[in-house]
């Protein structure tokens, strides 16, 4: 079953792409072989060149990838999906395929900090530069864009605060100049936001946060359109950014307990943010299910809810926040997200701490701005956790 409209979310979480063997094997079968055997020389031609589908070398065609990616654009509505080694080459294979050297890129100034090293820092030696634009300011893309302009490029949710970027005013904006609108669906997945409803081009996927969900594997992908999607096939097709056959089955597994997950900690992390809200060492809470959120009306248009990510900001800066994040126990002292077990970080030092200081500035990531990911551990037990750091402040 590889895509049908009319099954929920998810069921087509567990179900969609799986083509059993010969053998008609219950779970998805893992194939670890770096190439395929053809049947004769005339079909090893027609593979190579496309005239006949099927696999040919694990770099660009598995089995266990392909299932991945036809589960993974079914969830986010899409006609096609290409898998990649990580987060970051799915953006660095999605910009190398569709731009060239001389085009431009708007992107938010709230974008994860690897993020804008690559767009603003290493793209631009190919000639493909980037103007960074406040992520809620829908008149500071339009202003921002050129007649060179190629892609709008954005996190929504953004990384760490958490700001919500209006979609569909943004489609709006991109279409009318002929730009494609690119949504880094991370933190909320298919099970919580559906960009490519909302008028978004193209979806790009971290798989190693929350579509993995235990903190596993690499993973990364882009869904859309097949006529974008087959653009960055050639490019991973030829150089390479694979991802391996062993992370696309974990990633399967991840994709069947999903809606559960991201239900559930979703829950806890509203839990969470209301309880930090009324912290005395807490001067201010970034969760989009929170009323006080500046774009709380616009998460509930196009999130099914706030997501599992909050961000806070404690009474000092750099030394009072290292002290709460050193006094937890319980917490995971990680970067990543998405994990079933609770992660806390601090982004100046960590996440964006390769940007510049005037950057963090612009994108609002403070000295004394904390990170969760909220995971499934009982919330009493992280609160807990989380007071004891809190007290040493």
């Amino acid at each position: 079953m590889k895509t049908n409209p009319d099954y929920a979310l998810e069921t087509l979480a567990v179900r969609a792409g799986q083509e059993r063997s010969q053998f008609n094997e219950h779970s998805e079968a893992l194939y670890l072989t770096s190439s395929f055997v053809f049947s004769s020389a005339a079909q090893a031609a027609a593979r190579f060149s496309g005239e006949e589908e099927g696999n040919v070398y694990s770099r660009f065609t598995n089995p266990t990838v392909s299932a991945f990616q036809d589960r993974l654009a079914a969830l986010e509505g899409a006609e096609a999906c290409i898998a990649t080694a990580s987060g970051m080459s799915a953006i660095l294979s999605l910009v190398m395929a569709l731009c060239s050297s001389g085009d431009h890129i708007v992107a938010s100034n709230g974008l994860f900090g690897a993020t804008q090293q690559l767009l603003g820092t290493i793209m631009p030696r190919f000639g493909i530069q980037t103007s960074f634009v406040a992520q809620t300011n829908t008149a500071a893309w339009q202003a921002a864009m050129r007649p060179e302009t190629k892609l709008l490029f954005l996190e929504t949710p953004s990384n760490p605060l958490t700001e919500i970027a209006d979609i569909a005013a943004l489609a709006t904006i991109a279409h009318a100049r002929g730009v494609l609108l690119v949504v880094d669906n991370c933190f909320c997945t298919p099970i919580l936001q559906r960009p490519l409803d909302l008028g978004a081009d193209l979806v790009v996927h971290s798989a190693t946060k929350f579509l993995d969900g235990q903190g596993r594997v690499l993973g990364g992908a882009v869904a859309g359109p097949r006529s974008l999607t087959e653009e960055v096939f050639r490019f991973l097709r030829t150089a390479g950014p694979t991802l391996s056959a062993f992370n696309a089955w974990v990633l399967l597994k991840g994709l069947e307990t999903l809606q559960l997950r991201l239900t559930e900690q979703s829950a806890r992390a509203l839990e969470m943010a209301r309880w930090l809200e009324n912290h005395p060492k807490v001067t201010r809470v970034h969760y989009p299910g929170l009323p006080s959120h500046p774009q709380h009306a616009l998460a509930r248009q196009q999130q099914r809810s706030g997501g599992a990510v909050v961000s806070f900001a404690v009474r000092g800066a750099r030394a009072e926040a290292w002290k709460v994040v050193d006094g937890c126990r319980l917490l995971s002292i990680t970067a990543n997200l998405g994990d079933t077990k609770t992660t806390l970080t601090h982004p100046a030092s960590t996440t964006h701490g390769r940007i510049t200081a005037e950057q963090r500035a612009a994108a609002g990531i403070g000295e004394d701005l904390l990170r969760i990911a909220v995971g499934l551990e009982a919330v009493g037990d992280l609160q807990r956790d989380l007071d004891r750091g809190l007290a040493l402040i």
